[in-house]
């Protein structure tokens, strides 16, 4: 395995970065969850926790919000320890989490206000916020509409709003995209990019390739409760830089051919994902005969063969072994 491309030596370290962890470590019974994890994140950085479901991602975010209690390490938020210190610390936090926590019988704008004075703000200052939120989440014509009534994008969009209300300096976003229409996503995506520009530090996590690449500052890989490589992702790719990334449209028995490919020499990796064979290597067109040759042996009609350049999804590949799980 490559060996990880810490935040220090990549020169991102921050003076003061807004969220510092170190060796966070739980356990559930004998299955241990999260395994020595640790980063930081800096104002108006966007980081992404990138990891398949069951990789660590959600205990990791319950652990810094304070909701779990870990079995080591330290989490601290803008100077403040989340457990000696913990209504400072979690004051400073905007948490969304994966389900959509809000009332579905009342009106956006109700729900914004109920939330909203779980904080010490004026009745004038909360009012203020809640058109504001309304406003970013493109969700002011719908302010006085039962909740029950919103498209599940909508709620997404509405439960992100609950989270910035009292304009945190860390907002952490759990899987913020999943199970919304293209439409709302796209929609989410732009608002959490507008935040780091902002200066609001972004904890955001995914298992989606292309949300990483597209909003993080910095990714940390994340599989089965370990922190397996950390950078910027040019410094990411450039960990797979020096081979090819060769898919294959294949009619016919694609796990077979997977596990065929892998048996060659030539091949460092092969997995099945989003119904090709995508293979690492060194030398593709030197490998290609050998490849097709195994094909042809399984009875596999191959339609395309193209080779693209590496990018977290080959560093995923390369780091774990195998595709990114959903």
């Amino acid at each position: 395995m490559a060996a990880m491309a810490t935040a220090a030596e990549s020169g991102h370290l921050a003076d003061d970065p807004v969220l510092l962890t170190s060796g966070l470590t739980r356990s559930f019974g004998d299955r241990v969850a999260v395994d020595g994890v640790g980063f930081h994140v800096a104002p108006g950085e966007t980081y992404g926790l990138l990891g398949p479901n069951g990789a660590g991602k959600t205990t990791t975010i319950r652990l810094i919000c304070g909701l779990l209690r870990r079995d080591g390490g330290q989490v601290i938020i803008d100077g403040h320890d989340v457990e000696s210190d913990a209504m400072a610390a979690k004051a400073l936090v905007g948490y969304v989490p994966q389900e959509v926590a809000l009332y579905p019988d009342l009106t956006a704008a109700e729900n914004l206000r109920f939330f909203g004075r779980l904080y010490p703000m004026s009745r004038g200052e909360l009012a203020k916020r809640v058109d504001q939120v309304l406003e970013l989440t493109d969700l002011t014509d719908r302010a006085d509409e039962i909740v029950d009534t919103f498209s599940g994008g909508m709620k997404r969009r509405l439960n992100i709003g609950v989270g910035l209300l009292h304009q945190p300096r860390l907002l952490i976003l759990d899987e913020p995209t999943v199970g919304v229409d293209p439409q709302s996503r796209h929609a989410i995506l732009e608002s959490v990019d507008r935040f780091g520009g902002e200066g609001m530090a972004v904890l955001y996590t995914t298992h989606y390739m292309e949300e990483a690449e597209q909003l993080c500052d910095r990714v940390g890989i994340i599989d089965r409760g370990k922190l397996i490589a950390e950078g910027t992702t040019r410094e990411l790719v450039s960990i797979v830089a020096e081979q090819d990334q060769v898919r294959l449209e294949v009619a016919g028995d694609l796990a077979a051919l997977a596990q065929a490919c892998e048996r060659l020499d030539e091949v460092d990796t092969a997995s099945v994902i989003e119904g090709e064979v995508r293979l690492l290597l060194d030398e593709a067109a030197a490998a290609l005969p050998a490849i097709l040759g195994q094909a042809t042996a399984l009875g596999a009609s191959v339609r395309s063969v193209r080779v693209v350049e590496p990018d977290l999804e080959a560093v995923f590949l390369h780091l774990t072994g195998s595709a990114l799980r959903e």
